[in-house]
Order: structure tokens, then sequence, then C-alpha cells
């Protein structure tokens, strides 16, 4: 083998390394306070601003954009600015507590008991990015899909406190009967 030819071939293996690392982060996709888009405009989640750069979210939370009217996440056990255990006293810090599953709507009693009956028991604001108002008539609608036995007993509202299984979460801060007046 020519100096020249082991050369090419290390290059040639670390592009491939490089192109699989930057492949499977893509393919991961799920950021802590993305950009999501409604009706052509963007938006957060309302929530804590420990985004990269302030931007609001769900603590614990990591989203991909699943189309117009979808997003998914990942819901995990640490709290804003990575405070641990934050959602629960009894599971690992950091650890997966759900997969969630979100749909971009507006909220009105009809859709409200449709959702609950599916699942979709938790609905969450819509913050502006340019300028922090809350969406006029949209939030999403979030089912919560356990992913492991825990007690749900901290994050914003640990008097809503639960033991949770595997499975649909069908009380997880249940205020999908609220009505939504921004």
């Amino acid at each position: 083998m020519t100096k020249k030819f082991r050369k090419v071939t290390m290059m040639v293996a670390l592009a491939a390394l490089l192109a699989a690392a930057v492949v499977s982060v893509s393919a991961a996709g799920f950021t802590h306070a993305p950009v999501i888009m409604v009706d052509g405009e963007g938006y957060y989640m309302a929530g804590a601003p420990d985004g990269p750069d302030g931007e609001t979210d769900i603590p614990g939370h990591y989203w991909v954009q699943a189309g117009p009217k979808q997003v998914q996440g990942k819901h995990y056990n640490t709290g804003p600015f990575g405070a641990p255990q934050w959602w629960s006293s009894d599971a690992d810090d950091g650890e997966l507590l759900y997969i969630v599953h979100g749909i971009i709507d507006t909220w009105s009693e009809e859709k409200a008991e449709r959702y609950a009956a599916k699942g979709y028991v938790h609905y969450h604001e819509l913050l502006s990015v340019d300028d922090g108002s809350l969406h006029p008539t949209k939030v999403v609608w979030l089912k919560h899909t356990a992913r492991t036995s825990f007690t749900l007993d901290g994050g914003p509202h640990p008097e809503l406190e639960h033991d949770v299984t595997p499975g649909v979460d069908k009380i997880f801060i249940p205020n999908g009967m609220m009505p939504y007046n921004p």
C-alpha cells in the first residue's frame, strides 16, 4: 500500500463516519424549544425560557414537527434549566417518561370531548416567535403515552400527583375542558 492510498482510504473512512453521524442526528430531529410553524408563522411552546437562546418550551420536552398540524415529542424527567427529577421523584433523572403526540387545532367543547376520548386530555399554548403573544385561536392538544411506571408528583402541578403505568396517561394535567381564551 502506498502512503497516498492509505491517506485517501483514511479520508474516505472519516467522511463516511462523519456522514453517518450527521444522518443519525438528522434522523433523530428532536430539539428542545424548536420553532413550530402554524399557518405560516413561527411559534414556541409556552414554558420556561430555557431553550438554547432563551426560547420557551415545556421543561423536559423535545419535539419534531410531524406535518403542518402535528408534533411528536419525547418527555424526559428533567425540569427547567436542567433541574433534576422535576416531574417525578421516583424515576431516574433524565429518564424518558413519555412519548408525546400533539395535534395543532382550535379549542371548542366538542373538540375537547372528542380529543379526551382519544387520550388528548391536555392542551398547551403557543407563543409567537415575533412578539411572544399567544396564538389567537390554536393550541397543541397533547397525548402522553408513558414508557414506564413512575409517580408523577412534580412538574408545574404537583397537586395532580398520580401513579403512572405504561400506556396513555388519561389524567396528565387534564386542562382540556378548560376553554382557551388568549
